[in-house]
Formats: C-alpha cells, structure tokens, sequence
C-alpha cells in the first residue's frame, strides 16, 4: 500500500524510498515486530480468558509436559495478524506472487484455527479430521500451484528446476500442480509436527524465511540471475516483503513464546507458517532446495511416518517417541537444549541452501 507513496515523489525525496524493496522490506520487518509487542499480552490475556484449561495435552506424552497445562493455544494468530498487516502495509499490492503467498497462509490459517478450536472446546487432542485437514489443503495447494504456473514465464512454467545444476529444467506438465500439492502441504503439516516444544518451530521457520527472501530478491531480478546462473523468475523479489514481516511478526511471538511459554503458537501458526513456505518455494522455482533449508522439518514429518510404519508391521518402535524431539526429551535431554540444538541445525541447512544459489 505504501508503495502508492512513490507516485509523490519527484526523484531524491523521502517517497522515492518506497520504489526498493529492501526499504520496504525492512519496513515490514519492523512494523510486524511492533505489532508483535503491542498486541501479545492483549491476545494472550484474551486467549487465556476464553481458552480456561487451554491447550490439551497428550496422555501418552512426556512426563515433562504436564506442567504446560492450561498455557492458552492460538497463538498463531498473533503471528498471522502481524503479518498480514504488515505485508498489505509495505508490499505492492498488484504483485500476483505475493496475493497467492497471502492466499496459501491465510487458507491455511483458517483450517489451523478451526483445528485448535476444536480441540480447547472439546478439549481433546484429536481435531479436525485428518482426511478433512488433508483434503482442504490439498485443495488449496492445488490452487496455488496453479497460481503460479500462470504467473511463471513460459520457458519456467509447469518445469522442475534443480539445484546444483545450471539450467536444468525437468518439464513436468500438469504434473506440477500435484507437485506444487504435495510441497506446500507437505511443509505446512512438517512445520505442524516439529511445533512441540516451546520455541522450536518458530526460530527454523524464520530462519527458512529469512533463506528464502534471500532467494526471492535474487531470482526476481536479472542482474543477481546472470551472475548466479539461476533462472529469472519475475516478480518474485516482492516476496521478500512478506518474509521480512514473517520474521518480525515470528520474533514478536517468540518474546512470549519462550520457555517457559505463555503462549503455543497451535495449529493456526504452525500450518500456516508451513504452508506459506511451501507456497514460496513453489513461486521462486527452488521447490528441492526448501527441502535443504528446511531440513529439520523434513526429519521431524520422516521420524512419524517411519515410526508409524514400522510400529504397524512389527509392534515395535524406532524411536521412543516420536517425532524426534519427543525421543530425544525422553533421552533425558532438558527441553531448552533440544531447542537449542535444533535452531543451530536449521542454521547450518539454512546455509548450504544458500550455497545452492552458487553452487552450479
């Protein structure tokens, strides 16, 4: 909206700044980061007052956990309001990427909400149905995946680019809007599973972000794809707008949701920070490299579905609990050193997948 303001400018005034994205950009980071500080104890003091025993939690989960009960969930929404706020404020409203970003968030926000509403009412862990959930967000991921084909130049679209190689393009046809399904479903649901200890989604997810708006501007302008010999997607240095006030509306909640937590982030975040990842990737073509960067969740969805798979056809279990953060807490691990260690790995992937942009 603020972009508008450039229309004022006669070239070297205050409006002229408002045509850069990474003044924008910074805008946004602190605009969502005031609104985090501002808004937290309003929401959480609401929350509490009408979650009463907040947040379930699980019977067969560490002994540890317990303690955690009545710690009012949603939190999500603290993060979703300040981003959207923030991104609507700063960035250009006629970019087509950063409405479909908005979309896949928000759609799946809404799908998060009524998951967590579910469970404080009922107060229960179980949900909205899994096959509901699934459906939904296959649903809207297939919009987006067509979304962003359309939007795609036609040398990109309906293609699979690959990291590592310059280039390589692998032309999947209608097959990339399934492709496009599973990424960004894929990611929100991982984000969901790797939200269960105080603080540890939220610090990769921001991290991933911060990645991936590095990769936006990149790959949206021609000068820095010429020299890093990667494909020019145009208008996607607009997303790094969005991701700026991702990782300020993350560090607002963060304030209230480190150990101990005043608040969870729930279902409203977690699917939609995951989604809105997923939808990123899928804009700027660097679907396999989300992969790398967000490696970390990539383990946590992996150690489930290998845990469920090989617990029915054996009775036994690979891990003490899954996902992984559970086995290592019931290893004896405190909470804030699982957290810890986690944040440095994301770090560390976040890292080698900005490697992927010169690495040809």
């Amino acid at each position: 909206m603020l972009y508008w303001l450039t229309a004022l400018s006669t070239g070297g005034d205050v409006f002229n700044l408002f045509r850069y994205i990474t003044f924008r950009a910074g805008g946004a980071f602190l605009t969502a980061l005031v609104f985090g500080f501002a808004f937290g104890p309003m929401l959480i003091a609401v929350l509490r007052q009408r979650q009463g025993k907040g947040q379930p939690i699980r019977a067969d989960g560490p002994e540890g956990h317990f303690v955690k009960a009545g710690t009012p969930t949603m939190g999500g929404l603290l993060i979703i309001a300040a981003l959207v706020t923030s991104t609507l404020l700063w960035a250009r409203l006629d970019n087509p990427f950063v409405w479909m970003v908005l979309f896949v968030t928000l759609s799946f926000a809404l799908l998060g909400f009524a998951d967590d509403y579910a469970k404080v009412t009922k107060q229960t862990t179980d949900g909205v149905s899994g096959k509901l959930r699934l459906a939904i967000g296959f649903l809207v991921a297939a919009i987006a995946g067509w979304w962003a084909a359309a939007y795609h130049p036609d040398d990109l679209s309906w293609q699979l680019a690959l990291p590592f190689f310059k280039d390589a393009l692998i032309n999947l046809g209608i097959l990339f809007v399934p492709f496009a399904m599973l990424v960004i479903v894929g990611a929100a649901n991982a984000v969901n599973l790797t939200d269960g200890l105080d603080g540890l989604a939220i610090m990769p997810v921001m991290i991933a972000a911060a990645t991936f708006g590095v990769i936006a501007y990149a790959v949206g302008r021609t000068d820095f794809t010429e020299y890093l010999g990667v494909h020019y997607v145009p208008f996607t240095g607009e997303i790094l707008v969005f991701c700026a006030a991702l990782i300020g509306g993350g560090l607002g909640f963060l304030w209230y949701n480190a150990p101990p937590a005043a608040v969870f982030m729930g279902d409203t975040g977690s699917l939609a920070l995951g989604g809105a990842l997923g939808a990123i990737a899928v804009a700027t073509k660097h679907e396999i490299v989300l992969a790398i960067v967000g490696g970390l969740f990539v383990v946590e969805a992996l150690s489930v579905m290998i845990q469920v798979f090989w617990y029915k056809r054996t009775g036994r279990r690979v891990f003490l609990m899954a996902p992984i953060h559970h086995h290592f807490e019931k290893k004896g691990w405190a909470e804030p050193q699982i957290v810890i260690r986690f944040w440095i790995v994301s770090l560390i992937l976040a890292l080698i997948g900005l490697a992927t942009l010169k690495v040809r």
